[in-house]
């Protein structure tokens, strides 16, 4: 029998609550709602009360916001989806952090969804590294680069920066991440899923198999397609289709 997930609710509106609460009974009845709160002091209160295993957070209320809880419960033993409208930028953040969202009006689908997911990560006790993640990439959104990745390996969960990936490989299903220490991250994600993620943070597709960061490349060598020389000596093709793109966006990198 599986688990029930002790969570709780926090949103400033009544409806807002109620309407979660509905769509949780209907869709998800592994989900024990111990709670609902309409502000932040309230839900700090019942959250060091009751020790939940999941928090459903609105992002947008008055006095404090979404964020402003989180950062009082700096030690934040639970995992977290957001409830919010839509932000861009804050959704690029939560994808980086591997936390979840979910947008008003609430979809089913994508609310069941939600929390098989955060069911996987309070498997894995990945919640507090998750949250200073997200609170990290927050504070540094208008430098991408600073910006932290959660990465799920064959061997857990990491969070690394982004300044130090050199380049992600292919390999099948999975991606090899590779490092400037030498250090290779074989992840469960295929690499068209870091393509989209990472295409705004200064990562290029050079070729089927390959994407770099552009931060590290040292050298271009013409050619057909031509190839890259990285900062650690080694070279990489770039297929012939993907030449002009590259070129055009190392000139707009460098702003030369």
């Amino acid at each position: 029998m599986t688990q029930r997930l002790k969570s709780i609710l926090v949103d400033d509106e009544p409806r807002g609550l109620s309407s979660m609460q509905k769509l949780l009974e209907l869709n998800c009845p592994d989900v024990e709602i111990t709670a609902l709160c309409s502000n932040v002091d309230e839900a700090t209160e019942k959250i060091k009360q009751l020790r939940p295993d999941l928090v459903f957070l609105d992002i947008s209320m008055p006095v404090k916001n979404g964020f402003d809880l989180l950062k009082e419960l700096k030690d934040a033993h639970f995992e977290v989806i957001f409830v919010t409208a839509h932000n861009q930028f804050m959704i690029e953040a939560f994808h980086f952090s591997a936390i979840d969202y979910l947008l008003k009006p609430v979809d089913d689908e994508l609310l069941i969804d939600a929390v098989k997911r955060a069911r996987k990560r309070i498997a894995e006790k990945t919640g507090t590294k998750n949250i200073e993640t997200f609170l990290h990439n927050m504070q540094v959104k208008h430098s991408p680069q600073k910006m932290k990745l959660c990465v799920s390996s064959l061997k857990g969960f990491q969070v690394v920066e982004l300044d130090d990936i050199l380049y992600a490989e292919s390999s099948g299903n999975y991606t090899n991440l590779n490092f400037t220490n030498g250090q290779i991250i074989c992840t469960s994600k295929p690499m068209h899923e870091y393509e989209e993620l990472l295409e705004d943070s200064g990562f290029i597709r050079i070729h089927k198999s390959f994407l770099v960061n552009l931060l590290h490349v040292k050298e271009y060598v013409r050619g057909e397609g031509g190839s890259v020389i990285l900062s650690n000596n080694k070279e990489i093709e770039v297929s012939r289709r993907k030449k002009d793109i590259f070129l055009t966006k190392m000139k707009g990198f460098y702003k030369y």
